[in-house]
Order: structure tokens, then C-alpha cells, then sequence
């Protein structure tokens, strides 16, 4: 089956600062550019980028990447206008898609795609959600048919409230918390350039 992947790379990052987080750089990347790296090493396809805040500025920390940049204009609205904007953009064949948040930079392209292989190994299953140490991270995959659903949300929301208590979510059990790091905060991302990851 076709998985799209959605990287959402549109809003404010106002715990890190008035410098714009996802411009931030780790091991000389920006965290955007890693995260678009992943996703396009994986075997999703295409790797769509939705941008909003600063997004000139996103999209040329891109350059030279095969990303289809999405701008959304409502980006201070909250998250869930950015991930409407990305499902309103994935062509007619996809069937899911990754949502990647752009201040990971640990999320790598083997998570990607277990989580596209537990979708194609789970008949029926609205979303594929990673797991470590019995708490749910990041990225998530979620089915096309949820985009009604998704169209209705508002706010600072992502997919979390739609997956809650539903039967047809397939946790993945993943053996390490990179699917639990994003950078907040100068003091996350010093962190994780320090080593601990």
C-alpha cells in the first residue's frame, strides 16, 4: 500500500525562543532537514513538508530535497490546521500517511518503515502507533479514513485525542525513547548534542 509521510514543520516553537526552532541546527543539520531526511531515506513516498511561520526560511533549509513544500496559512491557529493542511495534500493513491513532527531529529528512516510494514500486516487498522517503555511517541502513521475526523479537529491538537480508546490502533513496540525526544527548548536540543539520545 502507498504511505505518504507528513512533516509538520509550521509553528511557533515559542519554549525555544525567539530564534525559530526547526532552523536549529544538530551535528550542523537543522532539525527540519534531518527529519526531512529520515522520511525520505524511508519508503514513504512523497515526503510532504507543511510549512507556516518562517517558512521561506524552512523551505530553503530544505533545498535540494525531493519534498513537496505545503504552506499553510492558518499555522497560528494550532497544530491541527497544519496536519488538515497535509492530509489535503496527499495524492489520490496514498492510503496513510507518516506524521512526522519537525523537532525530532531522532526519528530515523527504520522506524518509518516498521511503522508503514505494521499498517501493511494490519487489516483494518485507522493508525500504527509507536511504543516504548508503555508510553506512545512519535511519528504515527494514520489511515486515509481518518481524514474526515481530522478535518474536524481545531487547535494546539495533533491526532492523540482522535486515537484515544479506539480498538483498530496497533501500538509498535519500539526498543528506544527517540520516539519520545523533541526539542522544546535550547537546554533539549544541548542535550541531545551532547550525546544524550
Amino acid at each position: 500500500m502507498s504511505v505518504a509521510a507528513i512533516v509538520l514543520a509550521a509553528g511557533r516553537g515559542s519554549r525555544f525562543g525567539e530564534a525559530p526552532k526547526l532552523l536549529a541546527t544538530l551535528d550542523g543539520v537543522p532539525l527540519v532537514r534531518r527529519v526531512a531526511q529520515a522520511a525520505l531515506a524511508s519508503r514513504a513516498d512523497p515526503v510532504i513538508v507543511v510549512v507556516g511561520r518562517r517558512g521561506e526560511d524552512v523551505a530553503a533549509a530544505l533545498a535540494g530535497l525531493a519534498v513537496r513544500i505545503v504552506d499553510n496559512p492558518a499555522w497560528d491557529e494550532g497544530l491541527s490546521t497544519s496536519l488538515q493542511a497535509g492530509f489535503a495534500a496527499l495524492p489520490d493513491d496514498a492510503h496513510a500517511a507518516i506524521v512526522c513532527l519537525g523537532d525530532m531529529p531522532l526519528v530515523t528512516p527504520a522506524l518509518v518503515d516498521a511503522l508503514v510494514a505494521a499498517f501493511d500486516e494490519t487489516s483494518g487498522a485507522a493508525a500504527v502507533v509507536p511504543v516504548h517503555a508503555g508510553e506512545r511517541g512519535n511519528p504515527v502513521l494514520l489511515a486515509r479514513r481518518l481524514a474526515p475526523e481530522i478535518a474536524d479537529l481545531a487547535g494546539d491538537r495533533g491526532a492523540g485525542p482522535l486515537l484515544k480508546g479506539r480498538a483498530d490502533v496497533r501500538e509498535l513496540d519500539w526498543g528506544d525513547a527517540s520516539i519520545l525526544r523533541d526539542v522544546d527548548t535550547p537546554a533539549a536540543l544541548a542535550a541531545l548534542a551532547s550525546g544524550e539520545r
